[in-house]
């Protein structure tokens, strides 16, 4: 009995042994992520990959097959994309240069006449971005020719202020150059978009503490401003104490789409978390939309930012995506040469999971009350960093690979066979 004890109880031992070390094998047998600045060091294995050869033929979701085509190429990292009343593409590269593509043709030459910026670097994954980003025209183009240039205004040697600049466009350069609006010392990347008021929307990062919170800064916002650079009288924090009058909304991110709903007038916005968390808002003045307080999403280390996704007082996100797609870029598509896509939300894609080589454009389908029903991931094989995406006056889709040898893609319904 006493010997059967002891086996009993070795045999307990043995067990105990035997589950502690297959815990400290699985323990043992998760990696350790190499980090650099407290983000983990992204993995190289997709990125990197040159633009397929074009035109290229995909089937979609909805029964639509398409095809792609390169719609110009040879641009440097492009961030924003204009179309002119006559359809010829305006188009920033990030390295601090205009261009202008006519009748398919991108000119070899920059336009003359645009500002000087600073380029702090361009990769970057993730990262800040800098130097000239959006460009958009004047909702009254026809009249005054006004073009409108987001960039990276250097200060001195070591200080820059994300500023807005406007000229008259004379067909061939920039004329009359003048800085209207110049953002707070230390702000970055921007997108800006007029709205059906007619006043110019500007987004601003804030992912330093707090300062999204913060109404006195214009960090980590969405700033109106009219189209002179000067502050509309009806904006939500105009005559309030220890708050900058340009602020229209608060508690946002890093947010680098802006586009007006074409039915409701509304302007959207979609904003970038970290590992987890990139969201699409509606613009509600005076509103709080949680950063950093409130998230959907991971810390790029791996932590939840917060304990709870929403709380009240702050605007919940229409979509938001776990894990994050890094969002750029965004439109409403509203053409006929795309009927099966008519009414949906298109969304640029940098890279997906936290892993280079994974951009794509994201297509969003609501129903009548704005709710979403499905998304669909397109040009996936395209391995691309999607940075903007427009319709064009033609009523098909345009967007902009951001990468050293960027291009313009055009989407159009694939011909019949």
């Amino acid at each position: 009995m006493r010997f059967q004890k002891l086996l009993h109880l070795s045999r307990l031992g043995l067990a105990v042994i035997i589950v502690l070390t297959v815990a400290l094998q699985i323990g043992l047998g998760q990696q350790t992520v190499p980090m650099q600045n407290g983000i983990p060091v992204a993995p190289r294995g997709l990125a990197n990959k040159p633009l397929p050869k074009m035109p290229m033929e995909f089937d979609t979701a909805e029964g639509m097959r398409i095809r792609v085509s390169a719609a110009a190429r040879n641009l440097e990292n492009p961030f924003g994309l204009a179309f002119l009343p006559d359809g010829s593409m305006l188009v920033t590269e990030r390295a601090g240069r205009l261009r202008i593509i006519r009748k398919g043709v991108l000119d070899p030459q920059a336009i003359a006449g645009v500002p000087i910026s600073r380029n702090l670097g361009v990769s970057g994954e993730p990262g800040a971005v800098h130097g000239f980003m959006d460009v958009v025209i004047h909702p009254k183009f026809s009249e005054n020719q006004f073009v409108y240039i987001c960039y990276t205004k250097p200060l001195d040697a070591t200080r820059n202020a994300t500023t807005i600049a406007r000229g008259k466009w004379d067909g061939k350069a920039v004329t009359g150059l003048k800085d209207i609006f110049q953002a707070d010392e230390g702000t970055s990347t921007a997108r800006i978009a007029f709205g059906n008021d007619g006043k110019l929307y500007m987004t601003t990062v804030g992912t330093q503490g707090n300062i999204a919170q913060d109404p006195n800064s214009q960090s980590g916002k969405v700033l109106r401003l009219n189209d002179d650079g000067s502050v509309p009288t009806d904006n939500p924090f105009v005559g309030k104490a220890g708050a900058k009058p340009q602020v229209y909304t608060i508690g946002h991110r890093s947010s680098l789409g802006l586009a007006v709903h074409p039915g409701t007038g509304e302007m959207w916005l979609n904003e970038n978390g970290p590992n987890g968390g990139d969201e699409i808002n509606i613009l509600k003045p005076g509103k709080n939309y949680g950063w950093p307080i409130v998230s959907y999403g991971r810390t790029y280390q791996g932590p939840w930012q917060s304990e709870h996704p929403g709380s009240e007082g702050f605007e919940p996100p229409l979509v938001y995506w776990v894990p994050s797609i890094a969002v750029s870029g965004m439109a409403f598509y509203t053409g006929d040469k795309l009927p099966k896509w008519k009414g949906d939300v298109f969304v640029g894609a940098l890279r997906t999971g936290e892993i280079p080589g994974t951009g794509h454009l994201e297509r969003i389908m609501f129903n009548e009350k704005m709710e979403e029903v499905r998304r669909e991931s397109l040009l996936v094989e395209l391995r691309q960093r999607i940075r903007d995406v427009r319709q064009g006056p033609d009523g098909f889709l345009y967007v902009l690979t951001d990468e050293k040898d960027g291009a313009v893609l055009r989407i159009e319904p694939a011909p019949a066979k």
